[in-house]
């Protein structure tokens, strides 16, 4: 049996800009027929990430149950042999030998080609695989010209494969396994080099769009200099700031078998990392201009749905026609009926075995919907123990 564990959240936001694009504008989309505010799927995953991070502190995790995303692989290689390889030159050259036998090349500036999602019990591994095999790890020596200087001759990743010892080549390539890292199960990863190595996402999360159509407004600012003499008159420094304010509808989506599988069945690991995905979902925000801006909103409408052997169902098209509000009306509130609205329709001609978890702080109309839950960590206790059943 497949269970999916779907969450749905409305999220006003004060006037803020959240996602930049390229101009420093916030990212927006057309959908259907107006303009919206759009907040990358991207973006609300680094914030999650983040979010992991704070458990770390608070004791929920350990270091060792996360990832890190970095090209500077072989620095953290460095540092983890640091007391029982105190030369960090050698040890640098033996790292990136070693990688080379899984056709991780490292660039001329000394780092990994492209970034690395990678568990830290896997960059610990392979610390603790090159000091083992240390002697058997042979840094190519580079040609000396006829002058005596250093010539470079480029070696393939194909060529430096190759050449690897076996048995060191089989150990590392064994290590690439997630590292049962929660972010990399939930989030996946892919290792151009190494496809057969890539993990696929347990996680789907979409860009988040308002429910309501947007108009671009300017911030124009000014700033002076303290210390100008008073009879100076004007400004010292001006410009504008791109800003709106949107109510999002956030959706993602978990396969709890897929998370399982990625975290080599460790069930007791795969539900903390779901709660605390989902209540990192709920609670992180994106920070871009937040000091500008502190749109600092939680969400007021969260519906969080574990359903079995049921296709995925993203409710944006609840909001294919703008929500209008007239004054004195709430947009969250009407948002909400509206996604209430939609999830009946489609339930009563797609039906799915399943149950779903409402948190209503826009006190919405939205009978059948789901359970009524009191606070965030009531809804999901309620979700934990649904997926035991």
């Amino acid at each position: 049996m497949k269970t999916l564990i779907e969450i749905h959240l409305l999220q006003n936001f004060a006037p803020s800009n959240l996602n930049r694009d390229d101009t420093g504008a916030p990212k927006d989309a057309f959908f259907g027929g107006t303009r919206r505010g759009r907040v990358s799927s991207q973006c609300n995953k680094r914030a999650v990430r983040q979010f992991f991070d704070l458990k770390i502190r608070e004791g929920v995790f350990s270091a060792d149950d996360l990832a890190v995303r970095t090209k500077r692989v072989y620095q953290a290689i460095v540092d983890a042999l640091k007391d029982r390889r105190p030369d960090p030159v050698e040890v640098r050259a033996k790292a990136e030998r070693a990688l080379s036998y899984v056709k991780l090349k490292a660039a001329d500036d000394g780092k990994s080609q492209y970034l690395l999602f990678l568990g830290r019990r896997e960059i610990a591994a392979l610390a603790d695989t090159i000091d083992q095999h240390w002697d058997l790890i042979v840094k190519v020596e580079e040609p000396q010209a006829e002058d005596g200087a250093t010539k470079k001759k480029a070696k393939s990743k194909k060529d430096a494969a190759g050449s690897a010892p076996k048995e060191v080549k089989d150990q590392i390539e064994a290590i690439f396994n997630g590292g049962k890292a929660v972010d990399v199960a939930l989030f996946g990863r892919m290792l151009a080099d190494m496809p057969e190595k890539n993990q696929h996402a347990a996680c789907q999360v979409a860009h988040a769009i308002s429910t309501h159509a947007i108009e671009r407004e300017f911030d124009f600012y000014t700033a002076v200099d303290d210390l100008k003499p008073e009879d100076t008159a004007g400004a010292d420094m001006m410009g504008t700031i791109e800003f709106n304010s949107a109510c999002y509808y956030r959706y993602a989506v978990v396969d709890w078998e897929k998370l399982v599988t990625n975290l080599q069945n460790d069930v007791e690991l795969a539900a903390k990392g779901l709660r605390v995905f989902l209540e990192g979902f709920v609670l992180a925000e994106p920070t871009g201009k937040q000091n500008s801006f502190a749109a600092h909103n939680p969400p007021e409408f969260v519906a969080v749905s574990v359903c079995h052997d049921a296709a995925p169902r993203n409710l944006a098209n609840a909001f294919e026609t703008a929500i209008r509000v007239k004054t004195g009306k709430s947009l969250t509130r009407e948002s909400a009926e509206a996604l209430a609205a939609k999830a009946g329709v489609l339930d009563k001609a797609y039906p799915r075995k399943g149950q779903t978890f409402v948190l209503n702080l826009a006190q919405a109309t939205v009978g059948g919907l789901g359970t009524d839950q009191e606070s965030l960590d009531a809804l999901l206790d309620a979700v934990l123990a649904a997926i035991k059943e």
